[in-house]
């Protein structure tokens, strides 16, 4: 058999191949959009993609399971679990608990493990070469290394009205009837890892084992001892913000993510076209570090550091009806930064500039502690999580998540000054690039955050 795991480490997100050696043959699960590299590992391997799955419909990023299959000729295989709510709306071979994909020696026996999402699936796989006993379970978002899936996310991010309940209900019911009566020795291979929202407390660890969660896992001693409602309460308990794009990943990857196909290299724009590209309403993401960007920047660009978080930012805080143009250092890491972008379904990226040789520059600059001055007459915009806000925070602050700034910024007086901060100013640069963007004029930054206001031994609450 043949075991593929490959890692996005911005979104925690583990997409995974398998393939029966002997026959060449090999299914994808929970693929990315960036459909290429998939096609490139499997001819190294001598493998043929010929079926393409999901566990469940994706919250988190855009699939790229419809894309894959297209390019490859596979056939498209899904959830048809979950009721009417939640079913494909585009052309697939439909998948039930008990299904089986064979792959040459390979199975993969189908479980509906519903919890985290009502058409939740997980996949058991078996070696026949090596045995009849099943050896790894693909569990997406049901089990992780050391936590559970979400069943929140559905109110918080894809309008749900107290579905939350039913989901954890349904993630115990799942626990109880399907993953604990497994083996101890089949591994587990979850669809995230540590950072990942879809979870509340991932473990760093890339897989773990149905006995080492059986034996030390918060969850198991509530479902052994079949207690359901201490089981829901601490499930439910303390978790995390939901980003807003999640909601339009939902939608998207319900009605089916539009097809890239065959896309033309990205184009380096002179001064002149970027000039009329902003000038047309496109925007510029100027990738530099903080530091860079605060020190000038074109007017109106949106900071989105070209790190490990850039996904997640461009999903906070890009509107994927809007064209952009990105600043990179060569045509290698546009390019790599566009693909980034199509995991959380940027698509309208016109091209790129190396220089801002040619373009009027402005001041970012976030101020220190000591000169921030009176904020009786400011409005204080928290930008952290409401676990942060609430461990903390400055006098009369505003607490609203950096990843619901976008769809929220009617909330926002525009006749006050407005002091943005974080924990430590990463944060609030990029959502202070695009309040200013939004034509709000009196934006200051925090600099260094409310961990800077605190060693100042500033007021907090």
């Amino acid at each position: 058999m043949y075991f593929k795991r490959l890692y996005d480490t911005d979104l925690a997100q583990a997409s995974y191949i398998v393939g029966c050696q002997k026959n060449g043959t090999a299914i994808v699960i929970d693929p990315t959009r960036d459909a290429q590299q998939y096609l490139t590992l499997t001819k190294q391997e001598g493998l043929s993609i010929t079926h393409v799955t999901e566990t469940h419909i994706h919250a988190d990023y855009l699939s790229g399971s419809r894309e894959l299959a297209e390019r490859a000729g596979a056939a498209l295989l899904l959830s048809d679990e979950g009721g009417p709510d939640w079913s494909y709306a585009f052309p697939h071979q439909g998948l039930h608990r008990g299904s089986v994909i064979t792959l040459g020696n390979i199975t993969l026996k189908v479980l509906h493990t519903p919890g985290h999402t009502p058409e939740h699936l997980s996949f058991l796989i078996t070696d026949g070469a090596r045995g009849t006993e099943p050896g790894i379970l693909l569990t997406g978002d049901f089990v992780f290394v050391g936590d559970l899936g979400r069943p929140d996310l559905l109110d918080e991010a894809a309008g749900g009205i107290d579905t939350r309940f039913e989901g954890a209900k349904q993630m115990f019911a799942s626990l109880r009837h399907q993953f604990l009566t497994l083996p101890d020795f089949v591994q587990v291979w979850p669809g995230h890892g540590s950072g990942s929202a879809c979870g509340k407390a991932l473990g760093a660890v890339e897989s773990t084992t149905v006995g080492y969660e059986r034996a030390l896992s918060w969850w198991a001693p509530l479902v052994r001892d079949n207690n359901e409602q201490a089981f829901i309460d601490e499930l439910l308990a303390g978790q995390p913000d939901a980003p807003v794009y999640f909601g339009r990943m939902k939608k998207q990857n319900r009605a089916g993510p539009a097809l890239l196909g065959d896309v033309p290299t990205l184009t380096q724009l002179s001064t002149l076209q970027v000039q009329q590209a902003l000038e047309t309403g496109a925007r510029l993401l100027d990738t530099r570090p903080r530091t860079d960007f605060q020190q000038g920047t074109v007017p109106g660009s949106l900071h989105l550091p070209a790190g490990k978080t850039f996904e997640t930012w461009a999903g906070w805080l890009l509107d994927p009806e809007n064209d952009y143009v990105l600043f990179a250092h060569n045509a290698e890491q546009a390019e790599a930064l566009r693909r980034r972008l199509w995991m959380v379904g940027v698509d309208r990226v016109q091209g790129f500039i190396g220089s801002f040789e040619g373009l009027v520059l402005e001041s970012q600059a976030a101020v220190p502690v000591e000169q921030i001055g009176n904020l009786q007459a400011a409005y204080v915009l928290d930008v952290r999580a409401k676990s942060e806000y609430a461990a903390g925070h400055l006098p009369n602050a505003h607490q609203l998540h950096a990843g619901r700034l976008r769809t929220n910024l009617n909330e926002l007086p525009r006749d006050r000054q407005l002091v943005v901060h974080c924990q430590g100013g990463a944060r609030s640069a990029a959502a202070a690039s695009l309040l200013r963007a939004e034509g709000f004029t009196n934006v200051t930054e925090l600099a260094g955050g409310y961990e800077a206001w605190a060693r100042q031994a500033a007021p907090v609450t």
